[in-house]
């Protein structure tokens, strides 16, 4: 199998105006050895196109594009499980590459390169694009398996150049089917089910992901909460952590788009939405999936701290839990 350092800018097809400048901290991301059998890693925590946001010149990007800011990578998780040697990524990012290496370098062993399962939610830019490092032209991948529903299945089958991918072996894509559990390894099993969500190509889930001891609720995309047919607070109720859609802080991010081409939950909407919520249930949440103009993505902004005073958590690259 070949391997190549690839660097790639994040695609996009909009940017909005910038709020906050960057949270460059430098920190060395080179320790990240978990220590229980079971464990998932976030691995970025970004909306699709990333920050810095291409073709961006606010200052919130310009500082970024001089000064570097590695904690900054697009939305996804790592599952390790340390007793069956195997480890697992949920969602193929344009940042997979220097993701993979994470998730390997989390491991109790020497894991392989490429993991022994990725997990697609939809087809938006930044949840499946990096499936073009499986090809050819990179690691020319054995048969990797990739979990899809029924519409992304077709979607990566019909068009180029993803079908390349399943005509050359590259991947192996397995179904899912909504609500239906899987198991990957004795001790983890993953759930999925569909969210609304602009579903132009794919259908649109979310994942509920159980370990031996503890459960994960991971929902990075969504119109909004309103108008799902489950309750997102009695879905949290039945987990130990819940991973949350929060793309933007509110409606000011986005001053010069219709907000109806890209409906997501505000946090200040979920914020509102979960305030009664009992202390626990808050601590529950760890929202994820920011715009570059969120000011969730600095740790310094007031935005933030607000968040954490108010009782919830926000989700950082590097992060582990234990499950």
């Amino acid at each position: 199998m070949k391997k190549y350092s690839i660097f790639i800018f994040s695609l996009a097809t909009s940017f909005f105006s910038c709020g906050q400048a960057s949270e460059n901290n430098g920190k060395s991301h080179s320790n990240t050895t978990t220590t229980s059998k079971v464990a998932l890693v976030i691995l970025g925590t970004a909306q699709d196109a990333g920050s810095p946001h291409i073709a961006c010149e606010k200052t919130c990007c310009a500082n970024l594009f001089e000064n570097p800011d590695y904690n900054r990578k697009v939305v996804s998780l790592g599952i390790i499980d340390s007793e069956a040697k195997k480890t697992f990524l949920f969602e193929a990012t344009p940042d997979m590459t220097e993701q993979l290496k994470t998730l390997k370098k989390s491991a109790l062993w020497n894991a392989t390169e490429i993991p022994n399962g990725i997990f697609l939610t939809h087809a938006h830019i930044g949840h499946y694009t990096g499936l073009m490092y499986l090809g050819k032209e990179a690691t020319n991948a054995d048969k990797v398996p990739v979990y899809v529903m029924p519409k992304m299945k077709s979607f990566l089958e019909k068009n180029g150049p993803w079908s390349q991918l399943v005509s050359n072996k590259n991947i192996d894509i397995k179904s899912l089917e909504d609500g239906r559990e899987i198991n990957l390894t004795p001790q983890i099993k993953v759930i999925p089910f569909t969210v609304p969500h602009r579903d132009e190509y794919s259908e649109t889930v979310g994942y509920k992901i159980i370990g031996p001891n503890r459960s994960v609720l991971f929902i990075p995309d969504i119109d909004k909460w309103q108008k799902w047919s489950a309750s997102i607070v009695s879905e949290i109720e039945k987990v130990d952590f819940a991973f949350l859609d929060a793309t933007f802080y509110d409606a000011a991010e986005i001053n010069n788009r219709d907000i109806s081409e890209i409906p997501h939950p505000f946090v200040i909407e979920s914020i509102e939405l979960f305030e009664n919520l009992p202390t626990s249930e808050k601590k529950k949440i760890h929202f994820i999936h920011f715009n570059h103009t969120n000011p969730l993505l600095n740790s310094e902004s007031e935005q933030s701290k607000e968040v954490l005073e108010k009782g919830f958590n926000i989700a950082r690259t590097f992060q582990k839990i234990q499950l």
